[in-house]
């Protein structure tokens, strides 16, 4: 019985240094926690982008809404996409309904932290408004441990590191 606790032990404290070493030499895992606004209408497609200190599109990082033929209506967005595709079926879901709220997990490299990196949410609902930047933020410590405040559909993000 001793023999198994120290195998549990050490099992234990190899997995816990890994997952350190991990987040200090790679990515961080974060959930993400959109809150949308009271809208009418169908749901809302939303895309969160990595974008670099120039404003430019560097990835996706993950995309709220199943149906491509919807993408389009991204259009900023899908103008980066169509230049550089990729695959986004493993990093999306579901579109979110006015009122409604989306726990999505994503991953950012440690090194686009506090580094002039952005995080954007563009956000499009059928037939109504597209909003390029519904929010946008400075990938800094300080804006990923706060409440993030949307400017169209989105009413605010939180991320935790996961």
């Amino acid at each position: 019985m001793n023999n198994i606790f120290k195998i549990c032990l050490l099992l234990a404290v190899t997995l816990t240094s890994f997952n350190s070493f991990a987040q200090k030499n790679g990515v961080t895992k974060y959930k993400c926690m959109v809150q949308m606004t009271n809208y009418p209408g169908e749901g809302a497609y939303i895309v969160v982008s990595l974008i670099d200190p120039k404003g430019a599109y560097e990835k996706t990082l993950y995309m709220m809404g199943p149906d491509k033929q919807w993408y389009k209506d991204l259009k900023e967005w899908n103008k980066f996409q169509t230049k550089k595709p990729v695959n986004i079926s493993a990093i999306s879901g579901a579109s979110v309904s006015g009122g409604d709220r989306s726990m999505t997990v994503m991953e950012i490299e440690n090194s686009k932290i506090n580094a002039g990196y952005s995080l954007r949410f563009e956000s499009a609902v059928e037939n109504q408004q597209y909003h390029v930047k519904d929010l946008q933020f400075e990938l800094t410590t300080e804006n990923l441990a706060k409440k993030n405040e949307g400017t169209g559909y989105i009413r605010y993000v939180r991320l935790n590191a996961n």
